[in-house]
């Protein structure tokens, strides 16, 4: 056979050789109103285990934990007992209702019940916070970590954002931030609009700085999901045997349309 004609032959047996690009997952924390003003005074959000872009859905058992932190506070409001189960992309999730009952800047997050991984022989636990904004109100704080085992910090105001905006966050893990931390980003990508030219261009990835600091300025409006994994400083048994846990510090924040015409 000739060499030249061998060539597609062998790359492609080593393309089967190579693992193929593993999507990602992410805890995923949606509020229908990520703002809330005079004329809409409650949402409600969805908590739930997804591919986002590619809109494919795995159970989410019931949390942990969902807390909700008002800003300037140090005390938080447990509502895990307040979810509700509820099917989202055809698999179990969980939703409740937002009312906040006076005005500022409010941090929703979720501890999840730690998910078994067969085809990784891993745990993955996705801690996953959102924000949102009530009633014109800004304290300002939302630059400071929420004292989660790993989080995202926004250094740019969560929420309030134009799609284009560059967006900035930080890495933190057991309080301190993670130098040249990894960060996969995703669109949620409703009802499958937005079409992928190829497997490399359904998550995106970027790197953080010595500081822990990142980047990104997502090209279209909507939710776009943040998270930087990392694997825990403890095991998980099961059948016996320790198993590693992928934490994972997830951020969802979304951005607006431009339509200043």
């Amino acid at each position: 056979m000739n060499p030249l004609k061998k060539a597609p032959l062998l790359l492609f047996s080593l393309a089967l050789l190579i693992p193929s690009l593993a999507y990602a997952h992410f805890g995923t924390i949606l509020a229908q109103d990520p703002i809330l003003t005079s004329k809409q005074t409650k949402t409600s959000i969805t908590f739930s285990f997804i591919h986002p872009f590619e809109q494919k859905g795995m159970d989410l058992e019931k949390p942990e934990t969902v807390g909700i932190r008002y800003l300037g506070s140090k005390k938080d409001r447990e509502i895990t007992a307040n979810l509700e189960q509820t099917d989202f992309l055809n698999h179990k999730a969980w939703s409740t209702e937002f009312n906040p009952q006076k005005p500022g800047v409010f941090c929703i997050y979720m501890e999840p019940t730690p998910y078994w991984e067969k085809s990784e022989d891993i745990f993955i636990k996705h801690i996953s916070k959102t924000y949102i904004g009530a009633f014109g109100v800004d304290q300002g704080n939302w630059s400071e970590p929420i004292g989660l085992k790993t989080e995202i910090v926004p250094l740019s105001r969560p929420f309030g954002l134009y799609e284009n905006n560059v967006f900035q966050g930080k890495v933190y893990f057991n309080g301190k931030a993670v130098p040249k931390a990894e960060i996969e980003v995703e669109y949620y990508n409703k009802d499958k609009q937005a079409k992928a030219e190829n497997d490399y261009m359904i998550t995106q990835v970027i790197k953080a700085d010595e500081n822990g600091v990142f980047s990104y300025s997502p090209p279209q409006s909507g939710w776009w999901g943040f998270s930087a994994l990392k694997e825990a400083d403890y095991k998980i048994k099961r059948k016996g045997e320790n198993k590693s846990v992928e934490l994972g510090a997830v951020l969802w924040v979304h951005f607006l349309p431009w339509n200043n015409q």
